[in-house]
């Protein structure tokens, strides 16, 4: 299927996450889910004004639009794949720097603070969905979302985000969620993205 939306291509070799991500669970992953939500996502606006649309854009319009439901769960969930591409590094993880750890410590009440209220919002997520890092109102909070839902439709922008839909860990760590949740934080987390995304949100 081809269209106006396309599967981007992973920031890095599909091993190089390893040991925490495997590159089995990342070519289900990404070449599987993500491929079917691009793919399916072109099938539904194919000969509409909707195809003309950058994917931010389409997100937003459709959401909560109950006509479109369809369209935003394939959007909503590109967006969100190819925005936590980005948001793992190999070699990652650590303590951010410079303003973002900043405003962590202002915001969030420093970097333990963060990483323990971030892993319990992601183990906590009940389902399929998503934990964020992201900045509202001037102030960083930690948002869960279910499904494909996403910060943007609510006047957020997101800064980093962890995927807790079973397809992301369930290869590798089983029904093991929380041991996910910690191994993407302490060694995947990639902050200099991070940081670049809280430049945008000024």
């Amino acid at each position: 299927m081809t269209g106006p939306f396309t599967l981007p291509p992973l920031p890095w070799a599909d091993n190089a996450l390893d040991p925490v991500v495997s590159s089995k669970t990342l070519g289900l992953h990404h070449g599987k889910h993500h491929k079917t939500y691009v793919d399916k996502l072109n099938e539904l606006v194919a000969g509409t004004p909707l195809a003309d649309l950058p994917l931010e854009e389409l997100v937003k319009k459709v959401a909560g639009d109950a006509d479109k439901k369809k369209v935003f769960n394939n959007a909503g969930q590109h967006f969100n794949h190819s925005f936590f591409w980005n948001c793992l590094a190999p070699k990652g993880g650590g303590k951010p720097t410079g303003d973002l750890a900043a405003r962590i410590d202002s915001d969030l009440g420093g970097y333990d603070a963060f990483k323990t209220q971030f892993a319990d919002t992601a183990v906590n997520t009940f389902g399929s969905g998503w934990a964020w890092l992201a900045v509202k109102g001037g102030k960083l909070q930690i948002i869960s979302t279910s499904n494909a839902a996403t910060p943007i439709t609510d006047g957020a922008t997101p800064l980093l985000t962890i995927d807790v839909w079973e397809h992301a860990y369930y290869v590798d760590y089983e029904n093991r969620r929380p041991e996910f949740v910690k191994n993407v934080i302490e060694k995947l987390l990639n902050w200099d993205f991070a940081s670049e995304q809280l430049g945008k949100a000024r």
